[in-house]
């Protein structure tokens, strides 16, 4: 008898991680978005969101939590059980670049986060007022730029953002001396651009090509490796001679710390789905997204990568949290 129960107890502990993997959801899952409603995270947050109720039959709901540059949200998810039924979808910020200005930082997000998977990547663009800058590409902006008198100014929609540390890496690596002007968003940046407070911005490709085709702004530099379908006549940032800036503003999905490895496993194989849905695609792509949908250990090294990298532009530009 008690070797039979010896062996039910360890069959029981083979089959446990594909128990629970098969159990989750077992009720409605939270997708928490430390930004407002209309930021990438959330737009991205919510097609998740939409795809994975229907494809797994449980409740799946997009929780706005903004403020103070992504940390309270995050701290909502350190602080959740790892059960899967609450994970987290925000940009880079968050996963990378909130460690170097914030030594303080309440977390830790290679330690006090479960890493799922990266999930979209899009560059930035490097858009000018042309009433403010009459320049028609790259090399007549930056002589513009280091001109005396001229207003080297940009805005970005927040201390730490993607498009400000791009923005202060821009000017580390072509030798300019620009202010940077931050917002409560990327809206409020663009809107601050076209009013012609500021002469130019790094936006990301999706957010700001209504502008760019609508002539408002004129597009002068895509910060990928290669030109982008969608701006096909903007030379990127290797060919510019700008290899340094190759910077995608990329975006995470999480969950609390120590989530078990099948669980985390379930999670990924329902989020590559709805990433690589048809409908979610096409939509992500039209938004000027590349979907990644990395393994959990790729992110992992991506985001140590990454973290480093900022660190860096973070501490030669002195960059400080508001």
């Amino acid at each position: 008898m008690t070797v039979r129960i010896a062996r039910r107890a360890a069959l029981l502990c083979l089959a446990s991680p594909a128990l629970a993997q098969e159990a989750w959801p077992a009720r409605g899952v939270t997708i928490v978005v430390p930004f407002a409603p209309g930021s990438s995270s959330d737009i991205i947050g919510r097609s998740l969101a939409q795809h994975m109720q229907q494809a797994l039959d449980k409740p799946f709901a997009v929780e706005n939590r903004p403020g103070a540059s992504g940390i309270i949200g995050t701290q909502q998810v350190v602080r959740s059980a790892p059960d899967g039924h609450t994970l987290m979808h925000a940009p880079l910020s968050v996963w990378a670049i909130n460690v170097a200005p914030r030594p303080n930082l309440p977390y830790d997000p290679t330690r006090d986060l479960t890493r799922i998977m990266q999930t979209v990547r899009t560059p930035n663009v490097l858009v000018v007022n042309p009433a403010v800058a009459p320049v028609a590409n790259l090399a007549e902006f930056i002589a513009w730029l280091k001109r005396p008198g001229n207003n080297g100014a940009y805005s970005s929609s927040g201390i730490g953002s993607s498009d400000h540390t791009t923005g202060a890496l821009f000017s580390q690596v072509t030798g300019t001396d620009s202010t940077h002007v931050p917002f409560t968003g990327g809206g409020p940046a663009t809107a601050a651009l076209l009013a012609g407070n500021v002469p130019f911005s790094f936006q990301n490709l999706g957010s700001i090509m209504p502008q760019i085709r609508d002539g408002r702004v004129r597009a002068l530099l895509v910060t990928s490796e290669a030109r982008h379908p969608l701006l096909p006549e903007v030379p990127h940032a290797t060919e510019a001679g700008l290899p340094e800036l190759v910077v995608y503003s990329w975006q995470a999905l999480g969950g609390p710390p120590g989530m078990a490895a099948p669980l985390v496993a379930r999670v990924h194989e329902a989020a590559t789905a709805a990433l690589r849905a048809p409908a979610t695609l096409a939509r992500l792509e039209d938004l000027g997204f590349e979907v990644v949908a990395s393994q959990p250990e790729v992110f992992a090294r991506f985001q140590a990568q990454e973290i480093a990298r900022w660190q860096r532009v973070v501490r030669q530009g002195n960059i400080r949290p508001e």
